[in-house]
């Protein structure tokens, strides 16, 4: 009812209302979509920098806001991931089968938003004529997918399928180019939207305007022989209708059958019965044939708009079309690879990528690092300098996760993921001022989320938890933290927690299923290189001064914090 008031028209478009299924799609809160950067980047807040950014390879908008969707809307059963990945897999070897169809999904244009202009009776002609052109490009997809299909050992019924649902509909095609001018204008004010021969009485109706447009036009001839007056021009405005225009200097040869209308400073204008009686038959029958082209088009609307379920279904498989194609250039492209997808309890990734932050380095630049979490190997707390790369590395883990239940390949030589429930994310400090929130009252929060919400399904990114309060304060929040996840039989999350209390290392000793990891660092002297590597064992240096001086903090600062540090280990 909402909706029928507040939409223009009949809601025939909606064929029906799906309801949303936590069971089918991955938990993603606004928080984990936001540090995540799935669809906006951080800084940016536009789709650069963002997930969505290295993705969106589609030439839709339609294929562009299913992709969009499926980010946000990872899926949880394994049969319906892989059958995206058998899609994406069979056009990821065929590059030249690609570029025909996007190419040819160039000319569709937006055909879901064209088919609901026409539903709610507000599209124009030449919406008309585009949604003919998106219509006769479907044919030439399917021919390219069948090409696809026909490779050898290639298989994914999900293609198939789309070529079952991409119907051209002929008949609307065929319909629209019999009534609509190929030429029609933007507006249907305008006249000529009706393509000659659809209508005879149309037809009939212009003919008649033509014959006595040409009549007025032969008219003005005619008149200067008959008069011989070679100034005599026939004329036409809003006010008088036609009229002959004669000059002063020759009012004296007027014939008495014309009869004056209106006298002006250089001359007089006059009409004749014969005039008005043509100019009754041209002003009747442009009023007609307005009033006809008008009804015709509404005509030609409903009929389109009765079709509207085949024209969606159509346009929502060239959307996927977009999307798979899409997604099988990208691994193309930046050198992704197919994931193992399963209901295992394990992650396991073989030199995996931040697909967005590889994309901002030069080629082969960004180093790669391998993961496993699995029940033996539960929490992984990974300690190390500041700019070491720990966010970064926590980041990519989730996102490789995500892009595998998406259905898309992934940034890794290989990756087993098994299927993950939910992934939460407690990153950065965003504090809630307007809300009264500090930063410190604004990761607890977070935190008790997490807490709260994961299961043994979930995936959990902890950076820095404590952090915002006092040092001991944070190590016993910290603490608590990580044996709670372990502890707790109702979670037992895969868990990677980074962290800058190294005190949190020794938890390996006394939690079976901990595990340690550092980011490598190469000293030289006073100089230190992050090697951007995760390595087994527990970090037992910040590096904080080497960051600050990094940073650019003055010399002299940098000299009296080494002073000061080395009489506090003292």
């Amino acid at each position: 009812q909402y909706l029928e008031q507040t939409q223009r028209a009949a809601l025939a478009q909606l064929g029906e209302l799906v309801t949303y299924s936590t069971s089918s799609f991955m938990t993603l809160d606004a928080a984990t979509r936001r540090n995540l950067e799935l669809t906006e980047g951080l800084r940016t807040r536009t789709a650069r920098g963002s997930l969505l950014g290295v993705l969106d390879l589609t030439v839709s908008p339609m294929g562009a806001r299913l992709l969009r969707r499926w980010v946000q809307q990872p899926l949880l059963r394994v049969d319906a991931i892989t059958a995206r990945q058998e899609a994406v897999a069979a056009l990821v070897d065929e590059p030249g089968c690609c570029t025909a169809i996007q190419k040819v999904l160039r000319q569709v244009g937006d055909l879901e938003r064209l088919t609901n202009r026409v539903v709610q009776r507000v599209a124009t002609p030449r919406d008309l004529v585009a949604l003919r052109t998106a219509l006769l490009a479907v044919p030439a997809i399917v021919s390219e997918l069948e090409r696809v299909l026909a490779a050898p050992d290639t298989q994914s019924h999900e293609l198939r399928e789309l070529i079952s649902r991409l119907d051209p509909c002929s008949d609307v095609s065929d319909l629209i180019a019999n009534a609509i001018a190929e030429d029609a204008p933007a507006s249907t004010h305008q006249t000529g939207v009706i393509r000659p021969g659809y209508s005879s009485e149309l037809d009939a109706i212009l003919r008649a305007s033509r014959d006595a447009k040409q009549w007025v036009a032969d008219l003005e001839r005619a008149e200067r022989e008959r008069t011989g007056i070679r100034s005599l021009k026939v004329g036409y405005n809003r006010v008088f209708g036609y009229y002959i225009e004669v000059t002063r200097a020759n009012l004296a040869a007027v014939p008495p059958s014309y009869i004056r209308k209106q006298t002006l400073v250089n001359g007089e204008r006059f009409i004749t019965p014969e005039l008005k009686e043509q100019e009754a038959l041209i002003l009747h029958a442009e009023e007609r044939a307005a009033e006809l082209e008008a009804e015709l088009y509404r005509e030609v609307l409903e009929r389109i708009g009765a079709e509207s379920r085949r024209l969606m279904a159509t346009a929502q498989a060239l959307a996927h079309v977009d999307v798979y194609v899409a997604l099988a250039e990208v691994a193309r492209r930046y050198g992704y690879c197919r994931p193992v997808i399963d209901d295992g309890m394990t992650i396991e990734i073989v030199d995996g990528r931040h697909p967005v932050v590889e994309r901002t380095l030069p080629r082969l630049s960004f180093v790669p690092n391998d993961t496993r979490l699995s029940p033996e190997e539960q929490i992984l707390i990974i300690t190390g300098p500041n700019m070491s790369g720990k966010s970064t590395y926590l980041r990519q883990v989730a996102l490789i996760v995500l892009l595998a239940q998406i259905g898309s390949f992934v940034p890794a030589k290989q990756a087993h993921i098994g299927v993950v429930d939910r992934i939460f994310t407690r990153v950065g400090a965003q504090d809630e001022i307007t809300a009264g929130q500090s930063t410190f009252m604004v990761e607890m929060l977070e935190t008790a989320l997490i807490l709260s919400q994961s299961t043994r399904r979930s995936l959990l990114i902890l950076d820095e938890v404590g952090r915002g309060t006092s040092t001991y304060d944070g190590l016993a929040i910290a603490r608590a933290v990580v044996e709670y996840l372990h502890n707790n039989p109702r979670i037992q999350a895969k868990t990677l927690f980074a962290t800058h209390f190294h005190e949190l290392t020794e938890l390996e000793k006394y939690l079976p299923h901990v595990r340690n990891y550092n980011v490598a660092v190469v000293e030289e002297g006073d100089r230190v290189t992050f090697l951007h590597k995760i390595v087994p064992g527990g970090a037992d240096r910040s590096y904080g001064i080497h960051v600050a001086q990094i940073a650019g903090i003055p010399r002299p600062v940098i000299r009296r914090a080494r002073e000061l540090l080395e009489e506090l280990e003292r």
